[in-house]
This record gives structure tokens, sequence and C-alpha cells, in this order.
């Protein structure tokens, strides 16, 4: 078991090094660019790409386990055992951290230039803001937990459709894609304000990182110390997309399914 587990931190953490590497290296590009390298809609697009590769990278060995709040939902759901969560989480982490770590190293220069030396969370040349998502500034703390939870809702109803084979699953190779095309969906158009962590490993590695590479502990202390939204309320919202989809779809599914082929099976009897 020890081998397994090995194997899939392994593969987890290339796989979100690989994930994260594209997204956050695309926040970086803009902020560093000016605007002048990038826009928004390249942010939404380089996540969805990194998500996409990233599950066909890992989709063999981990089930394409990109997101902690998905991972611990079906733990506590029963579908994978502690060990496993802990693995998958491990991997995830360590992934997350190393993907700032490099992004950090490959944009060193420029982040210096563009801060004259001074790494900041706030102020016109914040650049915390590339390694981890904060909140903008008209929202209130309340209103960006909903955000973040609302988003996780859509995320996991939309991994949910493209995965059950007892509805319309897609094909299994399709899956990745369309997994980061719903991602881009998601950064399209609930984005604005909280930049769509919808991931606590996407989110709270990189700020530890940043913590340790200079920005201080202002990560976690600014804008109400907005840090733990991103990791609770994507977590609630997967568990409470889980309980919609079983209560709206779920539920309804196999048994008409089911009466269809029943009734696919009279017919042939009949002939």
């Amino acid at each position: 078991q020890s081998t397994t587990a090995t194997r899939i931190i392994l593969t987890l953490l290339s796989l979100f090094l690989f994930t994260q590497v594209f997204g956050l290296s695309s926040v970086a590009q803009v902020v560093l660019g000016k605007g002048n390298s990038g826009h928004y809609l390249s942010i939404n697009m380089a996540f969805g790409i990194g998500v996409t590769l990233g599950i066909y990278a890992s989709g063999g060995v981990s089930g394409g386990h990109l997101n902690a709040a998905i991972t611990i939902t079906k733990c506590i759901l029963g579908s994978i055992s502690w060990t496993t969560l802990v693995a998958y989480i491990t991997g995830q982490f360590l992934g997350s951290f190393m993907a700032a770590a490099t992004v950090f190293a490959l944009y060193y220069d420029a982040i210096y230039d563009y801060t004259n030396g001074s790494l900041t969370v706030s102020g016109p040349t914040a650049t915390a803001k590339i390694f981890s998502t904060y909140p903008a500034p008209n929202v209130s703390l309340q209103g960006a937990f909903f955000t973040e939870f609302t988003a996780t809702v859509m995320l996991i109803l939309g991994v949910l459709v493209i995965h059950d084979e007892k509805n319309n699953a897609a094909i299994k190779s399709a899956q990745p894609m369309l997994s980061g095309m719903l991602v881009l969906g998601i950064g399209l158009g609930m984005g604005l304000n909280t930049g769509y962590a919808i991931n606590p490993s996407r989110d709270l590695p990189p700020r530890i990182f940043t913590a340790i590479a200079g920005w201080g502990m202002a990560v976690f202390t600014d804008d109400h110390s907005w840090w733990w939204v991103p990791v609770a309320a994507p977590v609630l919202g997967c568990l409470f997309g889980v309980f919609i989809y079983k209560l709206c779809i779920d539920f309804h599914n196999y048994p008409g399914h089911e009466t269809e082929h029943e009734k696919e099976e009279a017919d042939m009897k009949t002939s």
C-alpha cells in the first residue's frame, strides 16, 4: 500500500506542478506585462489548458484528482479511504507549492523590476495576486465566500455531469478536455469577485510559498484574513453540489434507464 501511496503522491505532484505552472505563469505574464502580454481571458484559457493536460497526465493513476475539495468530498462519502485522501492531498499541496516556486524563479527578474524589490500584497505594484487569489476591493467577505461556494457548486455539478456513467457521460478520452472547458467557463463567468480559486490545493500552498519568499504574513492577514475562504468555501460548495446533483439528477436517473432497458427486453421478447 505504501508503494501505491508513493505512486499516487509522485503522479499528483508532477501533474499539479504541470497544471499550476500553466495557470500561475499566465497570471504573472498579465500582471508583470502590464496588460501588454495577455489579458484576463488568457488567464482563464491557461488554467483551462493546465487542468486538461493535468487530468490527461494523471487520470490513469489517481483518476485526475486535482482539487482537494473534491478529494475531501469523495472521502466523506466513502469513495476513497483516509489513507488515499492523505496521499492525494500531499501530492496536490507539494505540486502546487513547487509550481509557485517554479513560476517565482521563472519570473524572478521581472518581479523585482516591476516592484523595485518591494514585494507587496496590496498597492499599485502588488504581486502576491500572481500566486494566490484575493477578493476584489468592492466585495465583502460574505460576498466573496458566497462566490467561491457557488462557483465550486457549479464545478462539482459539471464534473459529475461529465463523468456520470448512469447519465450521458462523456467518452473517457474527452473527459479531461471537457473538465478544462468547465474551469474555463467558471473563470469567464465567476472570476470577477474572487479570482475563482474553487480549490484549496490551488490557493493555499502558493500562499504559504509567498509568505516564505518575501511577501510575509500579510498574505494571510490582508483583506480580513481572507486566506481561509478559498479553503473552506470550496469544500462546503462541493458537498452541497453533490447533494444537489443526487437530489435533482442521480436519484431520478438509474430507474429510468432500467425501465427503458426492460422495455427494450420486452419488445425483443414480443418480436
